[in-house]
């Protein structure tokens, strides 16, 4: 609750003061050219890291990979991309450590273990997955399930 009471009052009191603060120190018209600015800095950020991260995200699925990197990575480039439209320093402050690389690397981790604490994920064990298992090329699947091949052509499909 106090969270909300922070996001939706006390943040955006505090933007109205910088933005104040800051026209009173540079002039209202060069206050403005700079929100204006950082918009359209975060438009031009967020459509680039936005498609590398599609891409990335599309890769990851014809490796047949889990994309959990990459989905977190668009979330993250979202959010900040959001955060650099919103009109305001603080919030393009942190918008702009969302949508650059290495800053967002540090907000995955810490939105990892943020979230580690907080949910259960049934089939992980310690350090080593529980039902650890390895395909043919050698990758560790870090669940244990079972599946079913489907064959390539259909002479071999049952029924």
């Amino acid at each position: 609750m106090l969270a909300l009471v922070i996001l939706f009052i006390a943040v955006p009191i505090l933007e109205l003061w910088v933005i104040i603060e800051v026209g009173g120190l540079i002039g209202v018209l060069p206050t403005l050219a700079l929100l204006f600015a950082m918009s359209l800095l975060g438009a031009t950020l967020l459509r680039h890291q936005g498609r590398g991260a599609w891409q990335r995200f599309n890769q990851a699925l014809a490796e047949r990979r889990f994309p959990g990197r990459e989905v977190a990575d668009g979330l993250l480039i979202t959010i900040g991309g959001a955060l650099l439209l919103t009109p305001g320093f603080i919030t393009d402050a942190f918008g702009l450590l969302l949508l650059l690389p290495p800053t967002r690397a540090v907000a995955r981790r810490l939105l990892r273990i943020y979230f580690a604490r907080r949910l259960i994920v049934v089939g992980f064990g310690g350090a080593e997955p529980a039902g650890s298992r390895y395909d043919q090329s050698g990758r560790a699947y870090d669940f244990d399930a079972t599946a079913e091949e489907i064959p390539a052509d259909d002479k071999e499909l049952p029924g």
